[in-house]
């Protein structure tokens, strides 16, 4: 991914690094363990903190579970960045995760990408984010 670690959190089950993208204005949140009602609060702040941001691409390969908080949690992320002109997607997905995502119909609601470099190669990003 390249680029420095610029801030961590880890609280018990959940880890989430704050990563610069590989395009400006854009930031990846690399989410490790398990997203659920009790470890939702660094994940959802690390979010907020990215409002600005023109794109974030939480990176997913390191998260075992998602409960509904945590689905819920990146849902209003979502709206949250599209309402500002960003947005939100989703990258590696694991088995168990991206089920519950599928299940829900949460899947077709995200632009999911294999990996976080799979989403900064994607040729439909907005000419915005730069070449």
């Amino acid at each position: 991914m390249g680029g420095t670690e610029t801030a961590e959190d880890f609280t018990g089950r959940l880890g989430v690094r704050t990563l610069p993208g590989r395009r400006p204005g854009t930031v990846v949140l690399a989410v490790t363990g398990e997203l659920d009602h009790d470890t939702a609060a660094p994940l959802k702040e690390a979010l907020a903190e990215q409002d600005d941001a023109g794109r974030v691409v939480v990176d997913c390969s390191g998260l075992r579970f998602c409960d509904s908080t945590g689905l819920n949690v990146l849902l209003r992320a979502r709206l949250r960045m599209l309402d500002g002109g960003g947005r939100l997607d989703l990258a590696g997905l694991r088995p168990p995760v991206d089920r519950m995502f599928e299940i829900t119909g949460a899947r077709t609601v995200f632009q999911v990408y294999e990996d976080a470099a799979a989403a900064f190669a994607d040729p439909d990003t907005p000419a915005a984010e730069g070449p």
